[in-house]
């Protein structure tokens, strides 16, 4: 088991960091390439901007300007640029949405479901010729690295492609139950539905909900993340290019009071909820409160064990590209890593690797990760590292004070490494940024003793070539998704999400056959055709008897 307290290292020297108190004019900040892509964006999309514009409302098969008299800005999180001005949508136009999504239901619910998917695949074919954008939004808005972007969308348009096979995923069932007798049973959609997506998955976490929620005869109201708005916005134009009809799909947006809205509105049979635990639990509560379907992917601390026998460079690569890509910023991050026995000599090799990792903006050539996406979330995750310090932990590689020359304002946290304990605070609460912490245990059975006293339980991973060591792991080990030497064991969508314990609040997870039935209910019918009856031809006299 790891060792009650480390020794304590000598005192480090942080470097200030820079903030800012305002966002600075449209465009003012931009590289010439973010720049170009900025104006492009808002030429070319009607419902987000990236050159300071309004990201208006999509009620009814409209982008709608709101009458809010409370907007949030969009910042670029390399430069604080301003990008676009998110609406806190009112009452009245949240409204307009639940009633154009409801009076959508009548006819779309009605549709065969080989319009729907019809729909799914010319939405998938929109997605592909439209990537660059979606990906260019994310880059703005969200921070990631242009690659990284990519693969937010690609991940979302894999559920995409999987809701092309709904008729197949909606056969029901029939059997006759007796002579001239059947029950059938067919799954039927719910009515409207909402999503309320993260900022870190901009175009991913919309995707897993969109094509399952529509595909399934369902009507969708979407909040994107008031943080950056922009992919959802032109997902939204691209479901009205693939064909879909107005109201099937609208987008709000906005904070706490959106999201209550959606909780206790009657109209609206179920919610789908990506984001940290706060917000999770206080979705799910309500939510059951007024009788929906909720399912809620919350907040994790992932652990990835290295055994002695594992292959060293296949593992310290895996185990760098899953703490710090993305900036930490996923809920699938490895943001633990368990040394077992000899392993726990490989932390300064550790550390080389990941001080070759480039820190920029984006669109930066060879940029391996951006900047976190707010600076209140640096001062959380400088806090959380400075945390460890104070309890004795070891500061192996300090990402605290980090400055790319180009972009002095950047919300900058460099790739971390520190050495912990279970008791101390970086380790307890999640990070959700670019920070990995390790643990020593001496045994496998230690490893596994700490991962499954962790409360979380969305992602592990293992690093062994023995198959023995592998089994005992998969099988004893209490967390939903396992890896074996795979360090984000996300499952494709023909399988379904599976993180368990405090990772996640409900009873039918995210896409796959258990997408299909969180956006669907059943109806069983039985129903009696006598065969007599189609064939008699002449009419009894006879006193009946009723045998």
């Amino acid at each position: 088991m790891p060792i009650a307290k480390l020794p304590r290292p000598a005192r480090l020297r942080v470097r200030s960091y820079a903030t800012t108190s305002s966002s600075r004019p449209p465009l003012s900040g931009l590289s010439a390439t973010a720049k170009a892509k900025a104006e492009k964006l808002s030429k070319e999309w009607k419902g987000t901007s990236a050159t300071g514009e309004n990201t208006k409302n999509f009620i009814g098969g409209q982008f709608v300007e709101s009458k809010a008299d409370k907007w949030i800005d969009v910042v670029d999180p390399a430069t604080q640029t301003l990008l676009t001005r998110v609406p806190e949508t009112t009452s009245s136009e949240f409204e307009q949405a639940v009633g154009a999504a409801s009076e959508a239901y009548k006819t779309w619910s009605r549709t065969s479901v080989l319009t729907r998917q019809r729909f799914v695949m010319d939405l998938q074919y929109q997605l592909r010729q439209n990537g660059d954008a979606i990906a260019s939004s994310i880059v703005l808005e969200q921070g990631k690295t242009y690659p990284d972007a990519q693969g937010d969308l690609l991940r979302g348009l894999q559920v995409v492609e999987t809701a092309c096979g709904i008729p197949t995923a909606l056969l029901g069932q029939t059997i006759e139950v007796s002579k001239d007798m059947d029950t059938s049973t067919r799954r039927l959609p719910l009515g409207v539905c909402a999503s309320i997506a993260p900022f870190n998955f901009p175009a991913m976490i919309p995707l897993w909900t969109i094509p399952m929620a529509l595909a399934t005869g369902n009507t969708l109201i979407l909040k994107p993340s008031e943080r950056d708005p922009g992919a959802a916005m032109i997902i939204a134009e691209l479901c009205q290019r693939a064909g879909l009809p107005e109201g099937v799909l609208n987008v709000v947006h906005g904070t706490v009071p959106t999201v209550n809205a959606i909780c206790d509105h009657p109209a609206i049979k179920a919610i789908s909820f990506v984001g940290g635990d706060r917000a999770g639990k206080h979705i799910y509560e309500r939510g059951r409160a007024t009788g929906k379907r909720v399912q809620a992917n919350l907040g994790a601390k992932n652990h990835a064990v290295l055994m002695p026998d594992a292959n060293k460079n296949h593992a310290l690569n895996s185990i760098i590209g899953a703490a710090f890509g993305a900036a930490g910023q996923r809920c699938m991050a490895i943001s633990v890593a368990v040394l077992v026995g000899p392993t726990q000599s490989w932390v300064p090799e550790l550390v080389e690797r990941a001080k070759k990792l480039k820190v920029n903006q984006g669109f930066e050539q060879g940029a391996d990760l951006g900047p976190v996406i707010s600076q209140a979330a640096k001062q959380r995750i400088t806090s959380l590292i400075a945390s460890a310090e104070e309890e004795g932990g070891i500061i192996a590689l300090d990402g605290r004070g980090y400055q790319v020359p180009e972009y002095p304002d950047g919300n900058w946290v460099g790739p971390t490494v520190i050495e912990a304990t279970t008791t101390m605070r970086c380790y307890r609460e999640e990070i959700f940024g670019p920070v990995l912490i390790v643990l020593k245990a001496d045994t496998l059975d230690d490893a596994l003793a700490i991962i499954n006293e962790n409360r979380y339980g969305n992602g592990t991973a293992i690093f062994t070539q023995s198959g023995a060591t592998a089994r005992k792991f998969e099988r004893e080990v209490e967390v939903g998704q396992v890896g074996i030497n795979v360090p984000i064991p996300v499952p494709l969508p023909m399988f379904s999400w599976s993180g368990n314990k405090a990772s996640f609040l409900g009873d039918v997870p995210f896409y796959g056959r258990h997408g299909i039935d969180f956006y669907t209910q059943n109806k069983t019918t039985t129903a009696l055709w006598k065969a007599e009856d189609a064939i008699g031809n002449k009419a009894s006299v006879d006193m009946p008897t009723h045998h």
